[in-house]
């Protein structure tokens, strides 16, 4: 599972936990959603193609995205011959028509996260956003002790690295203690084309929780995780590693050092200057200044319900 921007895993239709919401290793009915009950929207994007909805299951809060997959190029030929069209508009070379394809061409990817704490609500619940300078000595004063008085739980990542979920989605891995990591695709990539891959490597230390603990010591581990990660992905994917953007985000979703391997034509979340940080800069800046990452500036976004942008307000930093 990857960080899909939520301080915790969000399961998919198969979950990894015994609830009401279904028990692991067993096949998931059709009533974990017919069964939900919809209390509100909390975001919707129509150029996504995604909806985001806060309800129950069972008296269980849950939180249910639907999301419309890619059009998959190795099935073109039968979507086009086996779908019906209906005419909207017909004006001179010019016509639009509502395609309806069959069922198993017409799929929503569906994640559930069940039960929902009020953190997975607040997440995907539309704000507004602000963007924060953090310093070093902010990051010391503000950030970490808020980071710390938080129940930010990475059970899942720790779950992951000791096999007891997610095993068989691991794609490749290092098992040394201080220099290791395993690579797994991301959730939000479906694995049905190349377009939008995107993949997470998660160290197996567990005394790294971000980007700002980085020094030149954690060098071997950085360089290690670039050069083993792209060759993964070109032998799995037959991507080779000038299509691929890796990088780190600041603030992360989660404190468990990760990296993103997605591809470059893919605009993924948290892509963007505001948050990503590219691994080969960071390893440029290390060998250049072993403290560079607990002495300089950062700026990233905060949502405006973040409990650590009132700490910033409340400092007058913001």
């Amino acid at each position: 599972m990857a960080e899909s921007e939520n301080g915790g895993a969000a399961k998919r239709l198969k979950t990894d936990a015994k609830n009401d919401c279904g028990d692991a290793g067993e096949p998931i009915s059709d009533s974990l959603v017919s069964d939900f009950k919809i209390s509100r929207i909390l975001r919707d994007c129509a150029r996504e193609k995604n909806i985001f909805i806060h309800g129950k299951v069972k008296d269980q809060d849950a939180v249910v995205i639907l999301e419309k997959t890619p059009i998959r190029q190795d099935t073109l030929s039968e979507l086009l011959k086996s779908s019906q069209l209906k005419l909207e508009m017909k004006n001179d070379v010019y016509s639009t028509y509502q395609l309806q394809a069959p069922a198993h061409l017409n799929e929503i990817k569906t994640t559930v996260v069940c039960p929902a704490t009020e953190k997975h609500v607040k997440k995907y619940l539309h704000q507004e956003v602000f963007l924060v300078e953090e310093s070093g000595e902010d990051y010391r004063n503000l950030t970490l002790p808020y980071i710390s008085s938080q129940s930010f739980s990475v059970q899942w990542v720790h779950n992951i690295l000791e096999k007891k979920a997610e095993a068989d989605r691991i794609v490749f891995e290092d098992p040394d203690p201080d220099t290791g990591f395993v690579l797994l695709p991301d959730f939000k990539w479906d694995q049905k084309q190349l377009q939008d891959l995107y993949l997470i490597a998660i160290v197996h230390r567990r005394d790294v929780k971000s980007l700002r603990d980085l020094t030149s010591e954690h060098l071997p581990l950085l360089t290690n995780i670039r050069s083993k990660g792209e060759d993964a992905i070109q032998r799995q994917y037959s991507v080779p590693p000038s299509k691929l953007r890796v990088y780190l985000h600041y603030q992360p979703s989660y404190y468990h050092l990760h990296v993103h391997f997605t591809s470059v034509e893919y605009d993924a979340p948290g892509c963007r200057v505001e948050r990503a940080h590219l691994l080969s800069d960071v390893i440029q800046n290390l060998q250049a200044d072993s403290s560079h990452y607990h002495n300089r500036s950062l700026a990233f976004p905060l949502r405006a319900d973040d409990g650590l942008l009132l700490k910033f307000k409340e400092a007058g930093k913001v």
